[in-house]
């Protein structure tokens, strides 16, 4: 446990209300509960020593370890080859309902598989960050962590040809641990619980393997409502369980990534806690999981949505950028002192300052999600078109104003080009949503704004001596949100102002097909450091090749992007120079551009024939 694991070498596994994050050698160094956004039990991820980590894994032997899911299902599934024998871990946990509750599992199954393996188990939670000590009550059938506001039960699972007897299990001043020998054909296994009702038990081997049963019928189910069968199925239906997996059942809300802290760059600053969830992303989302056929999960995304409307039209304020699962705003950013960082990558940051900055754009995503919500069949309520009435005309008086823009820097307001052009698409998609259904609006006032907004870009945000559009007015720098404006209708793809900026983002922005968001060296953004490629605009690159015509680079591009995820197919938020993946894991950006990105190249594809 002295070094830090690449961010790749995890695998991910949730209930529906929260995730762990789980280790190519075994170990769980990532899990908060009860939600997505509670403190962390385990957080080794960012600190070895003071973060907590539940380890299964090999001890005193050499050996090598691959990961892979149950196909159609998020259950991970660790081998560990020596050349004594092969050992497998099952982990999963049961899906935790649509209602919030405190009461979560985590099933870790090892087995023999051949041969014989020392393995080490070790279970150290660190409450709160590692902020609150714990009480250890040894049961006769198993173990609690109680620390003031929470509790940790270790269950046992008992097969027939068990690891040890449960009293093997030896206490220390910071867990327990145990050290056993498996031999082919032995098992054994705990259920680590939250909020348990009652306390510890023996688990017969039946219930654990019907627990995995129900989990994986669950998923298969739910995959089974996929209609995608083009090119690239393994990996958009990958993404699609991932989304799944970072998805609050009781609100329906999506989180950007289950976890906090990781470095963009490591040793660097721009350390983030993506826990909560953005307007842009569930709007992003809406595209994506229409696309695949997932009217149920769009619908939620959208009601989401719609009440945040709802909550920031009756308080007369704009709409915040992101909020916490259940919708409350409250994302006060605070740093965790006591923390190392992953890898000594500090501050380590929870909370999100950002959640207060003005971002323009997430008008745009929300009302083009609206537009093709519309299109299959979801439409709004009364209540809903008022609302949005009311935030259009808002729009309409200020959207020409300097704000902080998509990538949330944090060196001043800019005239953002992109927080230009989202809001032009807001309102034209208003304006659409309309006529479309004859609901009263102020149409005058939306067109005529609309089409102030469509000269201001193309006067102020296209640089003549740059021959391309720029991140903000005022400037040269080139920036790889512009990448959308073909696909979302702005410009035509053959239009050769696009085109010259196309070839300009070729020349600066990208590095063997992978794209920077931006030079961090000459945008000044507020932070020091540099960054990693991004891997959403790195697929957003593949739509604006295929768009104009290059479909040949744009599928180049894209398979060459799916050699950057990880074993088992997740996507970070960056792809670092050594082609490591870097910040926060998995990342729902990553996998719903994915998916977006696969259905249009196949439509292209298949048009050219």
């Amino acid at each position: 446990m002295d070094s830090y694991p690449a961010v790749e070498d995890h695998g991910l596994v949730g209930d529906l209300q929260t995730a762990a994050l789980i280790t190519k050698d075994g170990t769980v160094d990532w899990f908060c509960a009860p939600r997505f956004d509670s403190p962390s039990i385990f957080g080794a991820l960012l600190d070895r020593r003071r973060g907590g980590h539940f380890q299964v894994s090999p001890d005193g032997v050499d050996y090598t370890s691959k990961q892979l899911y149950l196909p159609g299902t998020p259950i991970l599934i660790t081998r560990f080859l020596s050349e004594n024998g092969v050992g497998e871990l099952v982990d999963f946990m049961p899906i935790a309902g649509d209602r919030a509750t405190g009461h979560h599992r985590l099933v870790r199954m090892l087995r023999m598989v051949r041969g014989s393996m020392r393995f080490r188990f070790e279970c150290r939670p660190r409450f709160n960050y590692g902020r609150d000590g714990h009480e250890l009550e040894v049961h006769p059938a198993g173990t609690v962590f109680r620390s003031a506001g929470q509790s940790l039960t270790l269950n046992p699972i008992r097969y027939a040809e068990r690891l040890s007897d449960e009293h093997e299990f030896e206490r220390t001043e910071e867990g327990i641990h145990l050290v056993a020998t498996l031999h082919e054909g032995e098992a054994g296994g705990v259920i680590l619980e939250t909020g348990s009702l009652g306390p510890p038990r023996v688990y017969r081997a039946e219930e654990a393997r019907e627990l995995l049963e129900r989990t994986r019928d669950f998923w298969r189910r739910w995959l089974g409502r996929s209609c995608y069968t083009g090119r690239w199925r393994e990996m958009v239906e990958r993404s699609a369980m991932t989304l799944k997996l970072m998805t609050y059942a009781p609100t329906g809300a999506l989180i950007a990534a289950p976890t906090a802290g990781l470095p963009e760059r490591v040793g660097g600053q721009r350390n983030w806690d993506y826990r909560y969830t953005w307007i842009r992303d569930a709007a992003f989302s809406v595209h994506a999981l229409l696309s695949l056929g997932f009217t149920d999960e769009a619908w939620q995304y959208q009601h989401w949505v719609d009440d945040r409307i709802r909550a920031a039209q009756a308080d007369g304020v704009p709409l915040q950028i992101m909020y916490r699962v259940d919708g409350s705003p409250d994302l006060t950013e605070e740093v965790l002192d006591h923390f190392e960082g992953y890898r000594g990558s500090a501050p380590v940051r929870i909370g999100n300052g950002a959640a207060n900055q003005l971002q323009l754009d997430i008008y745009g995503e929300m009302l083009n999600s609206l537009h093709l919500a519309n299109d299959h069949g979801l439409k709004d309520s009364r209540e809903g078109w008022q609302n949005l009435t009311r935030m259009m005309d808002w729009l309409c008086a200020h959207w020409d104003q300097p704000e902080d823009g998509i990538w949330e820097t944090r060196s001043g307001r800019q005239d953002f080009t992109y927080g230009r052009l989202m809001s032009w698409v807001a309102l034209d998609r208003a304006i659409r949503l309309a006529h479309r259904q004859g609901r009263p609006a102020d149409v005058a006032r939306w067109t005529q704004s609309r089409d102030r907004i469509y000269e201001q870009i193309m006067t102020r945000g296209f640089h003549p001596g740059r021959r391309a559009f720029v991140q903000h007015y005022g400037t040269d720098l080139l920036d790889a949100s512009l990448l959308a404006m073909p696909s979302l209708g702005f410009v035509a793809p053959t239009d050769p102002m696009w085109q010259a900026t196309l070839r300009a983002i070729d020349g600066e922005l990208v590095s063997d097909s992978l794209v920077y968001r931006y030079d961090p060296g000459a945008s000044v953004d507020g932070l020091a450091g540099g960054e990693s490629t991004f891997t959403m605009c790195t697929f957003w690159y593949v739509q604006a090749l295929a768009e104009s015509g290059r479909l040949d680079d744009a599928q180049l591009t894209f398979e060459k992007m799916l050699t950057y995820s990880s074993q088992v197919g997740l996507y970070s938020e960056e792809i670092a120079p050594t082609g490591e993946q870097a910040g926060n894991f998995p990342q729902a950006f990553s996998h719903l551009s994915l998916i977006s990105t696969a259905a249009n190249l196949d439509r292209l594809l298949d048009a050219r024939g």
